[in-house]
């Protein structure tokens, strides 16, 4: 009976199973489908409700199996843009991106509730402009209404966010940080629909980049995070509390806080790995070290700390305070079971950086010692400042640099010689107050050898001994002594010997000799390479004293010999490019250095030079040494723009912003005379061919003489003097004379010829200038038209004017038509040049039996102001008095005498 009986029952759960189950299936299907338009609806219009970016995706669905069991509206492809500046650049790229819903909330609630989010195979890309402007700002911000909201509104009550295989850029132009996460993976939970809530995160990264100003402090590294966070909407601040990050197998304990201001930020960041093994340390490392790993034994205990506290406000310069300590304790390292391994490897420094200002760091390295075998190394070093840095430092080795090398294992390359020193440092270095640490020491290297995997052929027999001595903390009481310092490279040996005390007065004795090829010797160092094939060869004795040559006491000095130099590159503060030495030979005698047929370039620049420098050595060793000479120097030719000084830092810029140019800065410890000869000179536009000339460049001045040249197919002879104030202001003044030129050649052809005399557009015919002038430039070697003065005439002859809108007015006006286009067989027009007014004294032609006179005042930016007397055929005895006033462009003819003067603007600066 009891079979009987448990049968229909069993019967009947199987059946409202089978029927739930069916009805599950059903709404998991139907579900969907049913609610589709209304979720899709209500996602676009969140969307465009709350966000201010452009958004976009190729497709929409909402289905049960995507994120099972989450009912999820998926967008694919999406592009997302992000905020300004970067309107037009993408923000978030995905593959997909899915919206979880609240199945309950889209049934019987009022609103949608979105409570995950999924990103797959998304590209982040974070932008931060050097003002401080982000992309991700994309959120609209909301004003208080008093209208209540729409109650079908979607709410966003986000509990899990989810990140799959993707990639996250990160590149602030304002704090020069940047960082690549590849193969990012990304689990959040949290109720993110409160103002303040926990965000628990697991976060595995298969590369990590960090970039900080250009320079590489972590590639390819490996990162496993797992994050507890603290975020508060309201106030968008971040509290870091629990972060146990592992940096391939470094662990390191993460802390702080992050608060968004209104215009930058406020930080206090504290990483530490405290207790590390050495090893560990070194798995953190660029990838080129983990080679050297594979194949090296190492024991030690690490401490490590890295804190960044205080608000960064790009506008008002402030940025926060950098600390960064680091300990290593008993530390062992054998590279490839090496008979000499490194035992007691200690080391411990402490550095900071106040504000982020290299000139306020402080670097304290209390102790780096290490022991090989019997042989030893020990350190110390600290650092207060940069412009005037506090030095304490000293440094005692007895070691064997071939053990060294081989315990150490560092890779390509090869180190052997005995280093034996003792050097001791301590007091202030001031070039200003001509102060310097008190210093002894000797530093002697027996034996030398170096060779990389960068050139084939090592440096040997290196041999030096040197020693330094300053007793009393001042220059005049510094001495150095090489004795001697010698190599060989490439079977040329290389042999200097140098005494030099008393750098208040320089006193040296310098021998020098041998060849050296600059860019072979660099290919030992660096697999960069030169682009020049440098080669200096040195047969030199120099001895004296500063002041000797300073004071042309030359009977004193013993200095002679000579220097050899090809394909040189010279670097100059005062210069954008590099100055090129091709070939030349510098004969040293006394306190000169003669030129001997010196081969240079210079941009598209050619020069050949010969002559002399006096007082160099003053010019090298002294702040205010003047650097004298003389030289002949022949061109083909010369691009004077590319002298132009350049204020775009070295570091990249945006490929929007415009590099700033700057006039010709002339150093002002130079003391030089030049006669030039220039078969073409291209300058700002304009091409002079034969130039020649005197040029003297004295105290930052260029004073030219007796300079001529051709232009436009007349000569031209002028005298002038330059002066830059700074790198965007420059101060000139030139007397100039040129006959019977070209106006037409001159307007089509002269810049500056088109904006001062632009009413000779038209014209045609010949001219001659007789002329001076002084004034400013701007950085753009452009005049400052109010800055300018100057007098002088212009004569013209056979002149024909065509379509001047003035002459069409006058014709006009008096209803004559031959007035429109006159033809002028020869005057002489006298102006002066004031506050942007040209003032032009009276003077008289004649045309078609018409004698007008004209006399008045034009400003530089084309406003007139003229008086005219057009005189009646025949004789001129009857005229009609005119008055000229408006613009070139449009001026405005009346008869009558009255006129209005017209306003002159003055140089502010």
């Amino acid at each position: 009976m009891s079979k009987i009986t448990s049968k229909p029952f069993l019967l009947k759960i199987a059946k409202y199973t089978g029927i739930t189950l069916i009805v599950i299936l059903a709404l998991l299907f139907l579900t969907p489908i049913l609610f589709a338009d209304q979720i899709k609806e209500k996602i676009k219009k969140t969307a465009n409700e709350s966000l201010s970016a452009e958004l976009n995706y190729s497709d929409v669905s909402v289905s049960f199996f995507h994120h099972f069991p989450s009912l999820t509206l998926t967008l694919t492809d999406l592009n997302l843009n992000g905020s300004a500046p970067y309107k037009n650049e993408k923000f978030i790229t995905a593959k997909e991106v899915s919206f979880g819903i609240d199945v309950v909330s889209l049934i019987f609630g009022k609103s949608a509730k979105i409570d995950q989010i999924y990103l797959s195979d998304s590209f982040i890309n974070v932008k931060v402009s050097p003002n401080g402007e982000a992309n991700y700002n994309i959120y609209k911000s909301k004003s208080q209404d008093s209208n209540p909201k729409d109650s079908t509104q979607t709410a966003l009550t986000l509990e899990r966010i989810e990140i799959i295989n993707s990639k996250i850029i990160y590149d602030d132009q304002s704090t020069k940080v940047h960082f690549d996460a590849i193969g990012f993976d990304y689990l959040g939970k949290g109720d993110l629909s409160k103002s303040l809530f926990d965000l628990h995160s697991k976060a595995k990264i298969e590369k990590l980049n960090i970039i900080y100003d250009n320079e590489p402090y972590l590639m390819n590294k490996k990162v496993d995070a797992d994050l507890i966070t603290q975020i508060n909407v309201n106030s968008l601040s971040f509290f870091f509390q629990q972060n146990n990050l592992k940096i391939n197998q470094l662990p390191v304990d993460f802390k702080g806080k992050f608060d968004f201001l209104k215009d930058g930020y406020n930080m206090d960041f504290v990483l530490k790995s405290d207790d590390s093994e050495l090893y560990d340390v070194f798995t953190a490392f660029p990838p080129k070290y983990i080679t050297w790993l594979s194949k090296t034994e190492l024991k030690g205990n690490t401490n490590l700390l890295l804190t960044l506290k205080g608000k960064y406000i790009a506008s008002q310069n402030i940025a926060p305070d950098l600390n960064f300590d680091l300990k290593i304790e008993d530390g062992f390292i054998n590279y490839d079971d090496s008979d000499f391994p490194i035992s007691d490897l200690n080391f411990e420094i402490k550095t900071k950086v106040p504000s982020l200002k290299p000139n306020l760091l402080i670097v304290d390295a209390a102790n780096l010692s290490l022991s090989v075998g019997d042989d030893y190394l020990k350190s110390k070093f600290y650092l207060e400042g940069m412009n005037a840095p506090i030095v304490d430092a000293a440094f005692k080795a007895k070691i064997d640099l071939a053990k060294l090398n081989k315990g150490l294992g560092i890779p390509g390359l090869t180190l052997k010689g005995i280093l034996v020193g003792d050097v001791k440092a301590k007091g202030k270095f001031d070039r200003k107050n001509r102060l310097f640490p008190v210093a002894n020491g000797i530093i002697d290297l027996k034996n030398g050898f170096v060779k990389t995997s960068y050139y084939p052929n090592p440096i040997t027999n290196i041999q030096f001994k040197t020693t330094i001595e300053d007793k009393k903390g001042t220059f005049e009481d510094l001495k150095f002594n090489i004795k001697p310092a010698q190599f060989t490279f490439e079977g040329n040996p290389v042999f200097v010997q140098a005494f030099l005390n008393n750098f208040n007065d320089l006193h040296y004795d310098v021998t020098a000799k041998g060849e050296l090829d600059v860019k072979k010797i660099y290919k030992v160092f660096s697999h960069k390479g030169l682009n020049l094939d440098g080669f200096i060869k040195a047969d030199l004795v120099l001895k004296g004293k500063q002041s000797d040559a300073e004071n042309g006491n030359y009977n004193k000095l013993n200095n002679k010999g000579t220097l050899e130099i090809r394909d040189i590159g010279i670097n100059s503060e005062f210069l954008p490019q590099k100055f090129i030495i091709r070939d030349g030979l510098f004969k040293i005698n006394q306190d000169k250095i003669l030129f001997n047929n010196f081969i240079a370039s210079y941009g598209q620049s050619d020069f050949k030079m010969n002559g002399y420098l006096q007082n160099a050595i003053n010019y090298a060793t002294s702040k205010n040494g003047i650097l004298k000479g003389a030289f002949t120097v022949s061109s083909r030719y010369i691009n004077a723009d590319e002298f132009m000084f350049n204020s775009t830092p070295k570091t990249q810029v945006s490929k929007t912003e415009n590099n700033k140019s700057g006039v010709i800065i002339i150093p002002n410890n130079f003391d030089l005379q030049l006669t030039a000869n220039a078969q073409k000179v291209y300058f700002d536009k304009l091409v002079l061919e034969n130039a020649k000339g005197n040029l003297k460049i004295d105290n930052g001045r260029i004073t030219m003489q007796q300079t001529g040249f051709n232009l436009i197919g007349c000569h031209v002879a002028m005298n002038g003097n330059y002066h830059a104030v700074n790198t965007q202001n420059a101060n000139f003044d030139y007397k100039i004379k040129a006959s019977d030129f070209n106006i037409k050649r001159a307007y089509n052809e002269i810049d500056i010829f088109r904006k001062m005399a632009s009413a000779a557009e038209k014209a045609q015919g010949i001219v001659s200038l007789d002329y001076q002038l002084r004034g400013r430039l701007t950085g753009n070697m452009n005049p400052v038209f109010p800055s300018l003065i100057g007098s002088g005439t212009l004569s013209v002859k056979d002149i024909k004017i065509r379509g001047l809108k003035i002459f069409n007015a006058v014709s006009k006006q008096t209803g004559s038509e031959s007035m429109k286009n006159p033809d002028v067989s020869k005057v002489d027009i006298k102006t002066t040049i004031k506050n942007n007014i040209m003032t032009i004294e009276r003077f008289k032609f004649k045309f078609a039996g018409f004698r007008p006179r004209i006399e008045g005042t034009t400003s530089l930016d084309g406003k007139l102001n003229l008086r005219m007397r057009l005189g009646l055929p025949p004789l001129g005895i009857f005229g009609i008095p005119l008055t000229v006033t408006g613009t070139q462009d449009n001026p405005k003819v009346k008869v009558g005498r009255k006129t209005e003067d017209l306003e002159e603007t003055k140089d502010t600066e």
